[in-house]
């Protein structure tokens, strides 16, 4: 069964938390159709290199209707279960210590799977991480913000039901359009749950949802989030509440919401006091994992190795992990600084 490529040589770069990634973006061509073959799915792509070449987005829609339809091939539980031990150990590489990873559940039911199958799959493969690949982990149910909230509501009465193994929920997919306001309900339930909230905002969308996600979701951070630097009040608001920022530079390239690498606005965020780290979203369709943004941003923006210190420690204080494991994660970027 193939798997997620590795890099030749590891790089140098310190342990992070990633905390922005959806686990269905983790589908690389060779694992697509090696499950199509196990499944028995005739897929519409000549050969992997074919896929390859659909990978070229013009915004965020053209990228999902891929994405969605590459989920075809994840029918079983095992499926799920090999997709995300592929995350793990290329991740293990990258230098991650520690992941929350979003699934889309609306996105297979609506394919037939049942939420026992995709988060069950998935759970399954995060319960050995730490074992496996020296990695804590935990689950992030992300809600499709193109479809109707009350299908939302229902899901997440569903996963509460069952007691599924997730620690919060998220709001994801299509934008424009799509105000985190009209999930103000599902957002309480979840909280009455005692579950984390998170939500996509300001990617695409404009500052204004980045507001309404933090004063109507009441979220703990912010998914993306590069648009609010068009608002200078924001920016202000953002700084003195530290809301982390899972900014994911690849994935803002190669869906056109900048124009190149070197137009990212992450220097200035960083430069402002923003509480932003770095993330690979869907990396198998953005052209890099974690290290390969952190790679990418290092070259292309000459960070330090104190600003890269100051990235990994952001991303582990964004973390909902306990204060112990936060603190050992942090007493491993103080001794790769030291190093």
């Amino acid at each position: 069964m193939s798997g997620s490529p590795v890099p030749s040589s590891p790089s140098p770069l310190p342990p992070m938390a990633e905390l922005h990634l959806h686990i269905e973006g983790t589908l690389e061509p060779e694992l697509i159709f090696d499950l199509a073959a196990r499944n028995g799915i005739s897929l519409p792509y000549q050969d992997v290199n074919d896929l390859r070449a659909r990978y070229e987005f013009t915004d965020l829609q053209s990228f999902l209707d891929l994405y969605y339809a590459n989920m075809a091939v994840l029918v079983t539980e095992e499926d799920f279960a090999t997709m995300t031990t592929g995350y793990l150990r290329r991740a293990a590489t990258a230098g991650v210590r520690h992941a929350e990873i979003f699934i889309d559940p609306q996105a297979h039911l609506a394919r037939g799977v049942d939420l026992a199958t995709s988060i069950g799959g998935v759970a399954r493969a995060l319960a050995t991480s730490r074992a496996d690949f020296g990695m804590s982990t935990s689950l992030i149910a992300a809600f499709l913000r193109d479809q109707p909230a009350d299908e939302a509501l229902a899901v997440l009465e569903d996963l509460i039901a069952m007691d599924a193994p997730i620690i919060g929920i998220g709001l994801d997919s299509a934008e424009v359009g799509h105000p985190p306001s009209e999930f103000t309900q599902v957002f309480d339930r979840a909280r009455e749950a005692g579950l984390e909230c998170v939500a996509h905002a300001g990617e695409e969308g404009p500052p204004a949802y980045i507001s309404e996600a933090l004063d109507v979701l009441h979220v703990s951070r912010i998914d993306h989030g590069i648009r609010a630097m068009e608002d200078d009040e924001l920016v202000l608001r953002l700084v003195e509440e530290q809301v982390p920022m899972t900014v994911c530079p690849l994935s803002n390239v190669r869906l056109r919401a900048v124009t190149d690498l070197a137009a990212h606005p992450l220097p200035r965020m960083i430069e402002a006091g923003l509480n932003v780290s770095i993330h690979s979203d869907d990396p198998s369709y953005f052209g890099g994992y974690l290290d390969d943004n952190l790679d990418r941003v290092t070259s292309t923006f000459e960070l330090s190795q104190a600003t890269l210190a100051l990235l990994a420690a952001n991303s582990i204080r964004s973390s909902f992990l306990p204060e112990q494991r936060q603190g050992e994660l942090l007493a491993e970027v103080e001794a790769w600084l030291s190093e």
